[in-house]
């Protein structure tokens, strides 16, 4: 009589099997054979075991190449690996890793054959990241043996595995399959049955709501995407990276979790359906968001969507100098950007005491450049004599540009605004460099709304490229001409956004970090266990919660109300638990505690 699986002892999984030889099949064989262990990949198309077959032949020479392996160890790896067109080859496997097309039907019919043909102990796992695992087991024989295992794409290069439980699963087929992930070299995370699990259902809602703001044109593609990889330090933007995932697949992931969720950030901006419906599902059609110069390519070419090189129609106002108002980290940082580029900076406080200190905080900034190679010290030296300290706004009497940034209270800025107004020569422009309030409402609080625009630098100013350009109705082309050529100067890349709430890069990264939140909130997974997927998974510099501490969770909580406010969605209701660690005075780093706790300085 067969062992039940619940009663079987954990023995190392050596014999697999791989239905599915698409990307992400061939990716998973070629991992588990670089592990030793032997492989038989299966798929319904002998064209598509040949191209996997040639795939593997391709990547494994690549890496002969570059010394990664030798010619012994690469025949060995393709020797493990056999395909096969009938699903009967894996009557010997210890694990059946299933990575057919994310269909129901499909996926029951494959573990509706298999029943018959493995072993009552052989473990079988679907790699869906849309699908209820729950679902697929309660389908099968012996649903105690069904489990996920999401691997991310391209398998051989992602870390992240997901190992996805159902109520129904036994807990040695998690552990075997655990242990084989840490085998492999990859870091798995447990993970519930829900649809996008961890990382998928974090990145998702945050791919979704991209192609929504591109969809409603309120910025173009590639500003959208050049503000999320320099603003937040990801490898790729969003609308990039629906083409690489296929838009096809975007949609049926979101289908799936809006179903769970009835989010209406989950619910697929109708443009996914449009692509999807007209075959333009991204790279592997050769047109998606971008065209591609071929299908499967990635090598995005010219389209009628693609901005014009000559740059802007209107030319901008001279700007010889500069004034900052504020003496924060902020304004030195923007003061210190300003000067280095050339310009005449004067940096103005409340008082002439404040104003020394800030720019006693840039000489302090450009002697660590100094230090680290970056800048000569005559170089530093002269940057730091451009920098006129003053006590009050009637030094900007000449200046042609003036930038605020004082504390993100709408009040303080309006009075600021009509004080400039004020001292500031006819045809000089007035810069906000406010994240999240209205710049019309400054703008207004002055007799030349015309004159006057957003410019959101990203903290630490000197080392972040990105400046969201924010235009409102009133402004003027030439001032937003202005702006851009200063940009240029300055060395930053600016990109343009009308005046809502959050610009381009906190409306989309807030709701990602405010649904992280909800994930820990509702118990599903743990801090460390959604900061590693989003890192490995993702490829994020940091995670939600590593960020939110930085950011500060008060800061984080004021730009959620903000978006709320704006949006009327209930999706972007802070979290309570967001709202209860603020009321606690637990704000992050700069308290010692946060979602974290952190030695105090």
């Amino acid at each position: 009589m067969a062992t039940p699986l619940s009663d079987t002892p954990l023995s190392p999984l050596k014999t697999i099997a791989v239905v599915g030889l698409g990307t992400m099949g061939t990716g998973i064989a070629e991992v588990l054979a670089k592990a030793g262990r032997e492989v038989v990949g299966i798929d319904i198309s002998e064209a598509a075991a040949a191209r996997s077959v040639a795939a593997l032949e391709s990547s494994t020479a690549r890496a002969v190449e570059r010394g990664r392996l030798t010619e012994q160890e690469r025949a060995h790896i393709l020797a493990r690996i056999r395909t096969s067109t009938d699903l009967r080859s894996a009557a010997d496997a210890e694990l059946v890793i299933e990575v057919a097309p994310e269909s129901y039907e499909i996926k029951q019919q494959i573990f509706r054959e298999l029943d018959g043909i493995v072993r009552p102990e052989t473990i079988l796992a679907t790699g869906t990241n849309a699908l209820s695992v729950t679902r697929l087991a309660a389908d099968s024989a012996h649903p105690e043996r069904v489990l996920g295992l999401h691997f991310f794409n391209p398998a051989p290069a992602m870390r992240l595995v997901e190992v996805v439980s159902s109520v129904l699963t036994a807990p040695t087929a998690v552990d075997a399959v655990t242990n084989l992930a840490l085998d492999l070299g990859k870091e798995p995370v447990a993970v519930g049955d829900r649809p996008g699990f961890v990382a998928d259902g974090l990145l998702f809602g945050y791919l979704n709501q991209a192609a929504a703001m591109y969809e409603a044109k309120y910025a173009s593609r590639e500003d959208i995407d050049a503000a999320m990889k320099l603003g937040c330090g990801l490898p790729m933007g969003p609308l990039a990276l629906l083409d690489l995932i296929g838009i096809d697949t975007a949609r049926t992931v979101l289908e799936a979790m809006y179903a769970a969720s009835h989010d209406r950030l989950h619910a697929p901006a109708p443009i996914l359906k449009q692509l999807s419906e007209a075959g333009l599902t991204g790279r592997k059609s050769g047109r998606g968001f971008y065209t591609y110069e071929a299908p499967g390519s990635a090598v995005v070419v010219r389209d009628a969507l693609t901005p014009l090189t000559s740059g802007l129609d209107t030319p901008g106002r001279p700007v010889r100098s500069v004034g900052v108002a504020g003496s924060g980290t902020m304004a030195s940082g923007i003061a210190e950007v300003f000067a280095k580029a050339g310009y005449e900076v004067v940096l103005a406080a409340r008082s002439e005491e404040k104003a020394q200190a800030a720019k006693a905080r840039i000489g302090k900034s450009l002697s660590r450049s100094v230090d680290k190679g970056r800048m000569t010290a005559e170089a530093a030296a002269q940057t730091l004599d451009r920098i006129a300290p003053a006590g009050s706004y009637d030094s900007f009497a000449e200046v042609d540009l003036a930038v605020e940034a004082v504390a993100e209270d709408l009040e303080i800025k309006q009075q600021l605004f009509a004080t400039l107004d004020k001292v500031c020569k006819p045809g000089a422009v007035l810069a906000t460099t406010t994240s999240s309030l209205p710049v019309v409402a400054c703008a207004r609080a002055t007799s030349r709304p015309q004159d006057v625009i957003g410019m959101h630098f990203f903290n630490p100013a000197p080392a972040m490229k990105l400046v969201e350009v924010v235009r409102t109705v009133l402004t003027a082309e030439d001032v937003h001409s202005t702006v851009h050529e200063v940009c240029v100067k300055i060395k930053k890349h600016a990109v343009d956004c009308g005046d809502r709430a959050g610009f381009i890069v906190n409306a989309l990264l807030f709701p990602y970090l405010n649904n992280a939140i909800k994930m820990v909130q509702e118990h599903y997974a743990s801090l460390d266990d959604i900061d590693a997927a989003m890192k490995l998974g993702g490829g994020y510099p940091m995670g939600p919660f590593e960020l939110l501490d930085v950011v500060g969770l008060d800061v984080s909580l004021a730009i959620e109300k903000v978006l709320h406010r704006e949006f009327r969605d209930p999706g972007l209701a802070p979290a309570p638990l967001l709202e209860h660690l603020v009321a606690a005075g637990c704000l992050g780093r700069k308290t010692g505690r946060g979602f974290r706790e952190y030695a105090r300085r």
